[in-house]
């Protein structure tokens, strides 16, 4: 395993931690019926689909790691393509989450859009790494 990527993997883990504590607050938000969170269907749905992409993510981004320093890529390539799998478990995440920041956020605010930049980061990450593979 290349430093770079040693690196990386030890980023991905370390956020390991802030979803844990995510999931966490969120089941004590169901718990203890916190306000603004059990009754609004909107910002449960957009922080449990948060919390889940946050944990997919991650370990795919973990995974795919392991097959970049294996890819036939200069350096700097599989620079940009570590960057677009440890941004993607981030980006995506938090447009779900500051999008409806507010208790009484009934549609998502325009944060949402980190959602598509994760997703456009995650999307062109894993092409170039399977594309790098073949």
């Amino acid at each position: 395993m290349t430093p770079e990527t040693r690196i990386s993997a030890a980023i991905l883990l370390i956020t390991v931690g802030t979803i844990a504590f995510g999931g966490l607050s969120l089941l004590m938000n169901l718990v203890r019926r916190i306000p603004g969170y059990l009754d609004n269907p909107v910002r449960r749905a957009l922080w449990t689909a948060g919390h889940a992409h946050a944990g997919v993510l991650v370990l795919l981004a973990l995974v795919a790691l392991l097959y970049l320093d294996q890819a036939d890529y200069s350096d700097g390539l599989k620079t940009l393509v570590r960057v677009l799998f440890v941004a993607a478990p981030i980006l995506m995440p938090l447009g779900f989450f500051l999008s409806v920041v507010r208790p009484s956020d009934t549609k998502p605010n325009k944060l949402i859009w980190l959602v598509g930049v994760g997703g456009a980061s995650l999307t062109a990450g894993t092409l170039l790494l399977g594309i790098g593979l073949l």
